[in-house]
């Protein structure tokens, strides 16, 4: 329901999902004096900050310092954090309706895109968002096993940061990733690891790569892993050096200069190397009872259409054997309950930040908004989240000033405690959060490490003292 009436008196926002674009929207609406708005953050953990918890790689340790800024917005006095609570299942939209003027989903992009390719689902076969998890402890993937003896070849298929992160914690020596707060059940199982060569698979050229200055210069640096770069590989073909000299991309050039670099290097008797291939593409996974070989096409890169370089088979093919494989070739947004969703794109229909009815039409789902990865799909950095989370927390703005928000029945926060304590006894607040923050940090402060995560929310509501019994969830 839309309208002006109540929105005088006390206004409330409720934002799905704890991630970086969430706290940019929250920031941005505390900091507007008229009106004032209280925002509520819902989020299905028990912890916050999203990928960069449950995503960023261990050993990134200054990139997640960004959640010193999240924390400074949740002590905003008009901010609540509402963890373990699951949109959908304990809480629904036509709830927080009932409630919040308005609802802003930024719940990511969760799970990994296919190959499409026969084989795909053989044993030792994984997405790289199953690996990221499983080594950041998010417990999602807390159950995962990830036998690493007995593989002596690993493929990693995509030439992108998340893709970049694999091949880097697969080279990681056991020391240079006992200080970081990587999973302990994770550190256990690479410091069995038996792997010898990562392949790095890119299906179009260097100069067209999606990995940053930082991640392809990082794995030059590895204490016992080397890089290996061939002359053909990191050559630019004449469409590419044109298209690179006409756009002046600095980021590709660098990245491209980089890998010419590791050409001359060579191996230098380290007891890993990191492979990097470009211009192929798998056709095929093989194996009888896991994988044993990748079936990979040779392309080449023409120009469509619109002039963009894109990569095409040339006919020739060739045998890769590999013992495990990493699918690293983008996100994919997961649909919410009672929510539109663009199945194409993994994404939730919207103009600017505005939820639509559907992907073509143009009428609005009023007081629905969208912000993050589940609005854009998975591009950009953390940073690339605050003005796409600006953006859309202006237009909820603007409809409270033209009234085209939601008419909530009782905005109160006693009101809204008493429907939680019901559905979800056990939810979690930002101050419970914070001394989870600090067990964990001792915990690994007593071993010399960062910090040791809980990875099961059993674990985290046990620390806390916390019931996991659940009673009164809306069928």
């Amino acid at each position: 329901m839309t309208g002006t009436g109540g929105i005088d008196s006390e206004i409330r926002v409720a934002i799905i999902g704890s991630g970086p674009s969430g706290f940019y929207a929250a920031d941005h609406l505390l900091k507007q004096n008229e009106p004032q708005i209280h925002v509520d953050m819902y989020e299905r953990l028990p912890t916050p900050f999203g990928l960069v918890r449950g995503g960023v790689a261990p050993d990134h340790e200054k990139i997640k310092s960004v959640t010193k800024l999240y924390s400074r917005i949740a002590a905003h006095e008009r901010f609540s954090f509402y963890g373990n609570i699951e949109f959908g299942t304990d809480v629904t939209r036509w709830d927080l309706g009932d409630h919040y003027h308005g609802l802003i989903y930024a719940t990511g992009a969760q799970t990994d895109r296919k190959l499409g390719i026969p084989g795909e689902d053989l044993p030792n076969s994984y997405a790289a968002t199953e690996f990221v998890g499983w080594y950041n402890g998010h417990p999602d993937y807390h159950d995962y096993d990830f036998e690493l003896r007995g593989v002596r070849r690993v493929a990693v298929i995509g030439v992108g940061n998340v893709a970049m992160d694999v091949a880097r914690i697969l080279g990681r020596t056991p020391e240079e990733l006992y200080e970081t707060d990587i999973a302990d059940y994770a550190l256990a199982a690479l410091r069995d690891s038996q792997v010898e060569e990562i392949y790095v698979l890119g299906r179009r050229g260097p100069a067209q790569a999606a990995f940053s200055n930082p991640e392809i210069k990082e794995l030059g640096e590895l204490a016992d892993t080397d890089i290996i770069v061939d002359c053909d590989d990191a050559s630019l073909d004449e469409l590419s050096a044109t298209h690179l000299k006409k756009a002046r991309d600095r980021s590709a050039i660098r990245n491209v200069k980089i890998l010419q670099s590791y050409v001359d290097r060579g191996a230098t008797g380290k007891s890993r190397r990191i492979i990097m291939r470009f211009l192929v593409s798998p056709t095929e996974i093989l194996g009888s009872e896991k994988v044993e070989a990748m079936k990979l096409a040779k392309n080449e890169l023409y120009l469509d259409e619109h002039g963009n370089l894109r990569p095409r088979a040339t006919g020739q093919y060739e045998l890769l054997p590999v013992d495990m494989i990493f699918r690293s070739v983008g996100y994919r947004g997961v649909p919410l309950r009672d929510v539109p969703f663009y199945d194409r794109w993994g994404t939730i229909p919207n103009d600017r930040g505005r939820v639509l009815t559907r992907h073509e039409g143009r009428e609005v789902v009023a007081g629905n908004y969208v912000v993050g990865w589940i609005k854009r799909g998975p591009t950009g950095i953390i940073g690339t989240n605050k003005p796409d989370a600006v953006e859309t927390a202006n237009c909820l703005l603007a409809d409270l000033e033209a009234g085209q928000v939601l008419q909530p029945i009782d905005t109160r926060e006693a009101t809204i405690i008493d429907m939680l304590e019901a559905r979800k006894p056990a939810y979690i607040t930002f101050d419970d959060w914070q001394v989870l923050d600090e067990i964990e940090i001792q915990r690994g402060a007593a071993i010399g490490r960062s910090r040791v995560k809980f990875t099961t929310v059993e674990e985290m509501l046990e620390a806390l003292g916390k019931t996991t019994e659940l009673v009164g969830a809306p069928k």
